[in-house]
């Protein structure tokens, strides 16, 4: 009996082993996507991602972390478009050369899939945006020997809501640019050194 609780106070007092992952900007980017004309869509991407997550693999509802995206980066396979979107009627990258989203709590949703509940900050605005239908893969070993994961999520946004408000209206009615944003979300993580946490 003495060695059985001697084995339990050895264990309780084991510290806790949290994984850190570090965003690989190489295979991560923010896709976006807004109607144009009334009768198009125009699509995008931003990449340029850097940050880190704290992830548990029993419980990835404790996911935490920031992830922030270089704007200059926005692409839309269209040079004149492209510039129009960083100067100051879109996202101003001279004054706000970045998007940020911080992760503030990760909860279960259906089939295997979570809801990412967290800040987006962008053009010096800050609210409240959650990424749905988030898959978190599981990790596998690279060909250089390290450990890697990812997760992707969804969401939509109000470009106005940020201050990116230019527009223009059609003589028919309508407008040249949407007001909603569909963002989809696709990050490859790379494992750091595990960490002790007492």
């Amino acid at each position: 009996m003495k060695r059985f609780f001697s084995a339990i106070l050895i264990v309780t007092s084991l510290p806790a082993l949290s994984a850190s992952w570090d965003i690989d900007d190489a295979h991560t980017t923010a896709k976006f996507k807004i109607r144009h004309l009334m009768v198009s869509n125009v699509y995008g991407q931003i990449t340029g991602a850097k940050g880190s997550l704290e992830m548990d693999d029993k419980d990835p509802t404790k996911t935490t972390g920031t992830v922030t995206l270089d704007v200059a980066t926005v692409n839309t396979a269209n040079e004149k478009r492209d510039a129009h979107l960083k100067g100051e009627d879109f996202f101003d990258v001279a004054k706000h050369p970045t998007i940020t989203y911080t992760i503030k709590k990760v909860s279960k949703g259906k089939g295997g899939k979570y809801k990412m509940d967290g800040e987006l900050t962008m053009k010096g605005v800050t609210k409240a945006v959650s990424l749905n239908d988030v898959e978190i893969t599981p990790t596998v070993k690279d060909p250089w020997g390290g450990i890697r994961r990812g997760f992707s999520g969804t969401t939509s946004l109000s470009r106005k809501e940020y201050g990116l408000t230019w527009n223009k209206q059609l003589d028919g009615g309508g407008m040249v640019v949407g007001d909603t944003v569909d963002i989809e979300v696709a990050a490859e993580l790379k494992e750091k050194p595990a960490t002790v946490k007492n």
